[in-house]
């Protein structure tokens, strides 16, 4: 068989895999030291490397109407874990891939997803990366009551006063 056909036949792993066999792929969640560069950027302590389905429970916790920052998920992830911190990286990435989850089981049918939209980046800014981009989170933000507003003069937009829309943290459980 030549090789472009063999390359066609490989199905590419489906995001909802991603989230559900990452954790037992890498041992997640895991707690570890922070040293060396780590250190220069977090200080000392421990660092909890969360599970993909940690993050995405956080954010399915999210009801209408209200809204999380990656920050805080960090902050109920490490207190969950005993740890100093809980990774921006990990996190982030996670909460990337609960979206992209969360938008292949709405295009399957699926009418209960993780509100992916509803987490937000530090600062209270939509993540263009997140499944059909801006526009989409604009549209389901703005049917929820929020008013979406350009953040100055670059390309990035928030939430306006989404301060006052945050989620209690206390009453959302890890």
């Amino acid at each position: 068989m030549p090789e472009k056909k063999k390359k066609k036949l490989i199905k590419k792993q489906d995001w909802v895999a991603k989230l559900t066999e990452t954790a037992e792929k890498q041992g997640l969640p895991k707690v570890v030291e922070i040293t060396g560069k780590m250190s220069k950027r977090w200080g000392t302590g421990t660092c909890v490397i969360p599970s993909p389905l940690e993050v995405d429970e956080l954010m399915g916790k999210v009801p209408k109407g209200k809204l999380i920052t990656i920050n805080e998920i960090r902050q109920i992830l490490a207190k969950k874990h005993n740890a100093t911190i809980g990774c921006p990286i990990t996190t982030g990435i996670f909460s990337w891939i609960a979206a992209n989850a969360a938008d292949e089981m709405e295009k399957e049918g699926k009418k209960r997803i993780t509100p992916y939209w509803r987490t937000l980046k530090t600062g209270g800014v939509l993540n263009e990366k997140c499944p059909g981009g801006l526009d989409n989170l604009k549209r389901r933000l703005q049917s929820e009551g929020h008013t979406v507003i350009s953040k100055g003069r670059s390309k990035h937009f928030m939430v306006k006063d989404f301060e006052r829309s945050l989620v209690n943290i206390k009453s959302i459980r890890a």
